[in-house]
């Protein structure tokens, strides 16, 4: 589906092409239980059958086997795993480990870094009742980026907290997967530079295939995406199959973030530059005079 926009509509005669589209999706993930005491409670009993080995030294022993877990596997594997500093821009390390192979999948790189990250606190009373807090302020613990490549969303990031409930992130792109599909469905001389198409004969086409991330069956597609990963490339550091299997332990999703791209491919670059600069202009004598904003065209 293309939406019309006055904007689009006035420079219409200007523009070799357009297309919308999905750019930006970030995603958390938690499992419910994990969230509140007493169901951190009754995951544990599943887990390992009782409640009485549920203490702070076993949860700190969770987060320190996961540690190692990873990085025996990336250490086996030949896989890349580095450990930032605080404030690096870790996403500028990311392109060098790319793998240039276009039929690469699966994990390539680690990125270690820490954030705060929801921590339980137990402890038992003079009795022996268990008292479950969460650690607050939320401390800082070691998160793992795992860098995959994905067949159908190309590159996507899983930030996983390495303390229990294991609470994640993943970062995908709605451009990278447009661009899998159209060469999946040959459509005619797509050209991408960075993150956006800048060339092609069939941007109708190109809008087809976008809209299939506008509508409510997303869901489904980045449910599928983020399941084939999160449990079989991260999660089974902490829990392996058979432990998630035993307590239960499955994910629910929620968005956090998502960005919408609308593009004007001009004709020529000159004029899309003259457009620019002219939007600047108009925007700007509107700030000085603090009025009310005005349209962008004539």
């Amino acid at each position: 589906m293309k939406f019309a926009d006055e904007f689009s509509q006035y420079y219409q005669s200007l523009l070799e092409g357009q297309y919308d589209c999905v750019d930006r999706i970030v995603l958390n993930g938690y499992f419910p239980l994990g969230q509140q005491g007493g169901g951190l409670r009754h995951w544990w009993r599943q887990l390992t059958g009782s409640d009485e080995t549920l203490t702070q030294d076993h949860l700190q022993r969770m987060a320190g086997k996961f540690s190692r877990r990873v990085h025996g596997f990336a250490k086996t594997s030949n896989i890349p795993i580095i450990h930032c500093k605080t404030g690096e821009r870790k996403h500028l390390l990311v392109p060098q480990y790319q793998p240039a192979d276009p039929n690469f999948k699966g994990l390539f790189l680690i990125l270690v870094a820490k954030a705060p990250a929801l921590v339980w606190d137990v402890k038992r009373n003079s009795k022996g009742a268990l008292n479950i807090e969460r650690k607050t302020p939320w401390p800082y613990v070691n998160h793992y980026h795992f860098h995959i490549v994905d067949p159908d969303w190309g590159h996507i990031t899983i930030k996983m907290s390495g303390h229990p409930p294991f609470g994640i992130q993943i970062i995908l792109n709605g451009h990278e997967w447009v661009e899998r599909q159209a060469r999946k469905q040959t459509v005619s001389q797509i050209l991408k530079e960075g993150n956006c198409f800048v060339g092609g004969s069939d941007f109708q086409a190109l809008n087809q295939i976008a809209d299939a991330l506008r509508g409510d069956h997303a869901i489904g597609r980045l449910k599928e995406v983020c399941d084939r990963w999160v449990y079989s490339c991260c999660l089974c550091f902490g829990l392996d199959t058979q432990e998630q299997e035993k307590s239960g332990f499955r994910y629910r999703y929620s968005c956090y973030q998502l960005e919408y791209s609308r593009n004007l491919l001009f004709v020529r670059g000159r004029m899309l530059d003259a457009v620019y600069q002219g939007l600047i202009d108009r925007t700007r004598r509107t700030l000085k005079k603090g009025g009310v904003p005005v349209p962008c065209f004539p």
